[in-house]
């Protein structure tokens, strides 16, 4: 790759296209870090390429599924350096489909880049192999979690293996302005509580739907009573919406409950975060939100790579499956009484995790700069 004569022509493929704001947080941190790094013409492979284009700042955006295998071959052959990630996207039933341009770079000598996926769960056969046969031939492999460095390991990814951290904790907020808060509802006297919800997922795959909301209704209706809060739904994507519905359709205090419902940028939903006394929430990239603005949270773990941040911010939290409402108001509770050592926890730990961060694209760009020219 010369790197100083000409753009070096990068692939960006993951789960791209307007979906979820924390894959879009990703993409954003990813795309500032190799515009801040490298001369660069990108290409992202998206679920949505209108809306990939109109977010980011990005030369070509490309059908992720749509594509004929033909063509996408093509696409990838016209590349220096193919990157796959970040997020987690190595998991049954979907890893097979995401791997399917590397395979393609593989077959055409294009170098790929992993860049802070997570992993799990893995358990089928051919997911496993997989994982492992792309894995195994990537130039550089890096993962955002100890939980996925072990499950590579475990599913016999040998090459070497380097943990980072989630793009996301570089993502620079976006002022969110007061008039939007008002505009949806939030009454600013109370104290307010974000929440995230999402359908019950891998965590509890058991759950009565109608048992799954009325729970999280109860929880947010103690923390309505007990905290005299206002409690905030902010959708992380658009799946979201439903189920936070379905919540304040069970809750006593609906009153007392908003759900966003205008689209935001991932950076405005972080400039959210700092306005929140505590948050309780599900989706990871809420959380990672939480943490950079410093707000205290309580985390229902409803996949491993919500456990995988836990673990990295030493913040314990019981799963969700099988809880009861008693069981999970006292973790709550727990929660609020201690929120300010688990403030001080992510103080404490935050800064690893954007050194962390950083290391992705350090080592992309180390790796770009040593490659022979094309």
């Amino acid at each position: 790759m010369n790197i100083d004569t000409q753009p070096l022509r990068i692939g960006i493929s993951g789960s791209y296209g307007g979906m979820n704001l924390g894959d879009e947080a990703i993409l954003q941190a990813i795309l500032a870090q190799l515009r801040a790094s490298l001369v660069a013409e990108i290409t992202v492979f998206s679920h949505n390429p209108s809306d990939t284009l109109a977010r980011h700042r990005v030369e070509h955006a490309i059908s992720a599924r749509l594509l004929p295998k033909k063509e996408a071959r093509q696409v990838v052959k016209e590349l220096d350096l193919l990157i796959l990630g970040g997020g987690g996207i190595l998991y049954d039933g979907g890893a097979e489909a995401y791997l399917r341009e590397v395979f393609l770079a593989h077959e055409l000598g294009v170098p790929v880049f992993i860049y802070a996926v997570s992993a799990g769960p893995l358990r089928t056969p051919s997911a496993m192999q997989a994982v492992r046969d792309a894995l195994n031939h990537c130039a550089v492999i890096t993962v955002r979690d100890r939980l996925g460095y072990r499950l590579l390991e475990d599913v016999g990814v040998q090459n070497e293996i380097h943990l980072t951290a989630d793009p996301a904790f570089l993502l620079e907020p976006e002022e969110m302005p007061i008039d939007a808060l008002v505009a949806e509802g939030v009454q600013q006297e109370r104290n307010l509580v974000g929440f995230s919800v999402r359908e019950p997922g891998p965590a509890a795959p058991d759950i009565d739907p109608e048992d799954y909301y009325a729970l999280l209704a109860n929880a947010a209706d103690y923390v309505v009573e007990r905290y005299d809060a206002e409690v905030v739904f902010v959708p992380m994507e658009k799946t979201d919406v439903q189920h936070s519905h379905a919540v304040v359709a069970h809750m006593q205090n609906a009153e007392s409950a908003e759900i966003l419902r205008r689209r935001y940028s991932p950076g405005q939903v972080l400039d959210l975060m700092r306005r929140f006394e505590f948050a309780v929430g599900m989706r990871l990239h809420f959380l990672i939100f939480a943490a950079l603005q410093g707000t205290a949270f309580s985390a229902l773990p409803y996949a491993s790579k919500v456990v995988g941040l836990l673990e990295d911010l030493k913040i314990d939290s019981p799963p969700l499956a099988n809880m009861g409402i008693g069981q999970l108001i006292a973790h709550v509770d727990r929660s609020w009484d201690t929120r300010k050592q688990i403030k001080a926890k992510i103080e404490n730990r935050l800064p690893s995790l954007i050194h962390r961060a950083n290391q992705t694209n350090a080592l992309l760009s180390d790796f770009a700069r040593k490659e022979p020219p094309s």
